[in-house]
């Protein structure tokens, strides 16, 4: 299946049962929405998930861009990206939990085709406040699926405070040998699929307190959900990837984890513009900033004449089109264009902000702190390109 074909039959397989389509919205948060991006589907329907009446109904599904800054560092491996695509279904005090995890089942094995040898659950085995999500354990070996009992993997939170609960991860096997070993003991097998059970709300002081409306929250990531079914092995492979890979992967020649932060950077860069952000020093406008910063130093650290002026339309269109943003490529391209030369002009300082400190003998911890806090240059730019 193609992203088109993928999406399109999740969201109908849960139309057919009764939900409605919620639109997607920005990566931006309403006013007042102390998080800098959506991280999760299920973030812009928090007021919903505790109580407030939701204008479609109790049951919804959606498509929404997630922007999660706590990957950045992730970013380089098969699997994690920084702007991603989430399929959502939600119970807003409706069915629960176990008739959740019995329709993702059904959908992965009949919808989208998988081999459910292939597959593996985790789930909440208890801490101590709440005792093991047996029904979810029950439920699932009625499936015939393997399960493993975990701890703080299995349970979910939007934060220290508020709405929380057990969950369900669905694993598939990547692995070009037979299924063996488990989702904690083995990475190929690569989450999937969560379905959260929202039944406690945690109070300031850590405890729990049951939900009024317990609700059912899942999150499917599309591209990896695409990885599987195209049988790739990352998911910069997946078919929403192909105009960046076929054009940007061999103008810039760079090992594998490099070319896939840049891939993914540029990206996830042109959905944060798309959005309304612009580089800055502080906030949403910082995080921009790192991405485009991060990528201009993967390029330079090879070749300091590489720029973003090579980088072709293609792949911006295709990313402004597939995301619905309302901006063109050339606005785009310029804000891309203008941080990278002012990008240059703080390397340019740098050398001799650096070569004074080396004069000093080698750099040490606080060298680079004070490198990266008043004069804005992080370490790996002091380390590979700055450094002699």
């Amino acid at each position: 299946m193609n992203t088109e074909q993928t999406i399109r039959t999740f969201v109908e397989f849960f139309e057919q049962r009764g939900h409605r389509r919620v639109v997607g919205s920005s990566l931006i948060p309403p006013p007042g929405d102390p998080v800098l991006f959506t991280t999760s589907g299920m973030h812009p329907l928090t007021p919903y998930l505790t109580g407030r009446p939701h204008p479609l109904g109790t049951r919804l599904v959606d498509v929404q861009r997630c922007l999660r800054t706590t990957d950045l560092d992730e970013v380089g491996d098969r699997i994690h990206l920084t702007v991603f695509e989430m399929l959502g279904s939600w119970s807003l005090g409706d069915y629960d939990g176990q008739q959740s995890v019995r329709w993702g089942f059904e959908l992965l094995r009949d919808g989208f085709g998988l081999d459910t040898s292939r597959m593996h659950v985790t789930v909440f085995g208890g801490d101590s406040q709440v005792g093991p999500d047996t029904e979810s354990l029950s439920t699932w070996r009625d499936l015939g699926l393997p399960v493993e009992l975990t701890g703080d993997e299995n349970w979910w939170s939007n934060g220290p405070t508020g709405p929380c609960g057990p969950d369900s991860e669905i694993f598939v096997w990547t692995g070009d040998t037979p299924p063996h070993g488990t989702p904690t003991t083995d990475d190929r097998w690569v989450e999937v699929w969560n379905h959260v059970q929202l039944r406690y709300d945690r109070q300031e002081d850590g405890t729990l307190r049951p939900l009024s409306q317990p609700s059912v929250d899942t999150g499917l990531g599309l591209e990896r959900l695409l990885g599987v079914l195209q049988g790739k092995d990352s998911v910069y492979e997946v078919d929403v990837f192909e105009p960046w890979t076929s054009t940007v992967s061999p103008l810039w020649p760079l090992d594998e984890p490099s070319t896939r932060i840049v891939l993914d950077h540029l990206r996830s860069s042109i959905v944060v513009i798309g959005d309304g952000v612009r580089p800055s020093n502080t906030g949403r406008g910082y995080v921009l900033r790192r991405l485009v910063r991060r990528v201009l130093t993967t390029l330079w650290r090879e070749d300091s004449g590489r720029t973003l002026c090579d980088l072709p339309t293609e792949p911006i269109r295709h990313t402004i089109d597939h995301f619905g943003l309302s901006i063109g490529v050339e606005p785009v391209r310029d804000v891309l264009l203008g941080e990278q030369e002012r990008f240059r002009d703080l390397v340019r300082r740098g050398r001799r902000v650096v070569s004074r400190r080396l004069s000093r003998g080698p750099l040490g911890e606080r060298d680079y702190q004070d490198l990266h806090e008043t004069h804005g240059l992080p370490r790996d730019l002091v380390r590979t390109l700055l450094t002699p």
